[in-house]
């Protein structure tokens, strides 16, 4: 680890005001659940903020099981558990949604010849105004 790495490590700080305790939920088949718990500095319940369900799953695909996680809008593990399928298809849906966004993020930074774009790659003007000479 380089010093310019522990110096930064050296910065870190723990947000005391944002504190949760972690509790998981599982039915030992699809689904797993992180209720979090807030709390205060001293570790005592803090009841003027909302915990937090977060849901998880594994959905197949052709390269094998994929790991999805997503927040569930519930105020009990009841509530989460009765919205888990809907929490985790917008999960899904979502992970779709910015698959799709870094495609076209990276298909637009392709150079295409002759498009417009690098001199000398077919994408400007060209001596002999970029037809083929046979001759």
């Amino acid at each position: 680890m380089g010093e310019n790495e522990q110096q930064s490590l050296s910065d870190i700080k723990v947000d005391a005001q944002n504190l949760y305790r972690e509790e998981s939920f599982t039915d030992l088949k699809v689904a797993s659940i992180r209720r979090l718990n807030p709390i205060k500095s001293d570790g005592s319940p803090d009841e003027t903020r909302p915990a937090i369900y977060i849901g998880q799953t594994h959905i197949m695909s052709q390269m094998g099981p994929v790991p999805v996680q997503g927040e569930i809008d519930a105020s009990s593990i009841g509530e989460a558990v009765e919205k888990f399928p809907q929490a985790m298809q917008q999960a899904v849906e979502d992970m779709i949604e910015e698959a799709q966004e870094r495609k076209r993020q990276e298909a637009s930074r392709i150079v295409v010849p002759g498009a417009g774009g690098m001199p000398g790659l077919g994408g400007g003007p060209q001596p002999g105004g970029g037809k083929i000479h046979l001759g």
